[in-house]
């Protein structure tokens, strides 16, 4: 099979096409042939070394595509399933071993792409506004990056809850695309100060949530957007590392709350799992939630791909098609 191997740390140039042996599932193991691979940012900070991973490595944990095999000690899934996982051995490949745990069927009528797109995202947009901060009807939020994968996902559940939704986004494009997900409110944070114009929009009061996804350019403003009690939930760092915070400044700013989520906890269990893709798919099938393939690119353009990303030149999902 075909794989994207990093084996230094380095720029997207370090994505190297390689032949490699097809994988054999192990237990608790499903070979799958990949039809979709979702690209997220976190292999991004993989291939540059900004988190250390052990090389060499094929990136990838998320995809879609067919069951060819089944490892030992595997039930409920057959040969010929359509299905969607995270947390596979590398799914920048033809193939993948994808843990059946972290994997759910796809109905007939989920295209492949769109399957991928709803998936890791999706369940981190259903977490954040469900369990991580369980947004309340009327409730306004900060949504940074709202043009993103997981910006438009979040948008359309927390408009689902009746909260309201302000959108932090760099370019009119993707205002328009924030605002059609359902945003009340968008803010084009290249031309304007988020934190002026939040306290605008909402004549001065103060929000309980924000979902921050940029890290080092937004999170002190973020932190000035918040209530008493306010929860800043800081999920990614596409900016950058956010520095060390000392504990006091949650204190002076109003006993705010500080969370940096994975999703790993928030799907601790096989229940929780499926009952979170459960709703995703159903919204999905429903019409209430769409999802964005922004950009598909062939395997073999990977480094293309990571580009695209870290030039924050995407909207909604990043896919490679083997």
């Amino acid at each position: 099979m075909r794989a994207i191997r990093v084996e230094e740390f380095g720029g997207p140039e370090v994505l190297k096409l390689v032949e490699m042996p097809d994988p054999e599932p192990g237990e608790g193991q499903l070979l799958v042939q990949i039809k979709a691979t979702g690209l997220n940012f976190i292999e991004t900070y993989q291939r540059s070394g900004a988190y250390q991973i052990a090389l060499p490595r094929t990136l990838g944990t998320e995809a879609a595509g067919v069951v060819l095999e089944l490892g030992p000690g595997v039930t409920g899934f057959a040969p010929g399933d359509r299905v969607v996982f995270n947390g596979s051995t590398g799914s920048y490949a033809d193939m993948t071993l994808a843990p059946a745990a972290a994997t759910v069927k796809l109905g007939d009528d989920v295209p492949f792409d769109t399957g991928v797109a709803l998936y890791l995202q999706g369940l981190t947009a259903h977490a954040l506004c469900t369990s991580v901060y369980p947004i309340h009807p009327g409730e306004w939020s900060l949504v940074h990056a709202g043009a993103g994968g997981v910006g438009l996902l979040l948008t359309q559940m927390i408009k689902m809850r009746g909260a309201h939704v302000i959108a932090t986004v760099s370019t009119e494009e993707k205002a328009a695309l924030a605002r059609a997900a359902g945003a009340d409110e968008v803010i084009l944070y290249s031309k304007e100060d988020f934190v002026a114009e939040v306290a605008r929009i909402t004549d001065g009061a103060k929000l309980p949530v924000v979902y921050d996804s940029v890290g080092k350019d937004t999170f002190e403003g973020s932190i000035d957007c918040l209530r008493s009690r306010g929860y800043m939930v800081l999920f990614g760092q596409s900016s950058g590392r956010v520095a060390p915070v000392d504990p006091q400044l949650l204190n002076s700013k109003g006993s705010l709350f500080l969370t940096r989520p994975t999703m790993m906890n928030y799907t601790e269990t096989r229940e929780e799992l499926v009952a979170r893709a459960n709703d995703i798919y159903g919204w999905a099938a429903e019409g209430k939630l769409n999802a964005r393939v922004g950009l598909t690119l062939p395997l073999e353009q990977a480094a293309d791909a990571h580009r695209a990303l870290e030039g924050r030149k995407t909207t909604g999902k990043v896919v490679l098609v083997p």
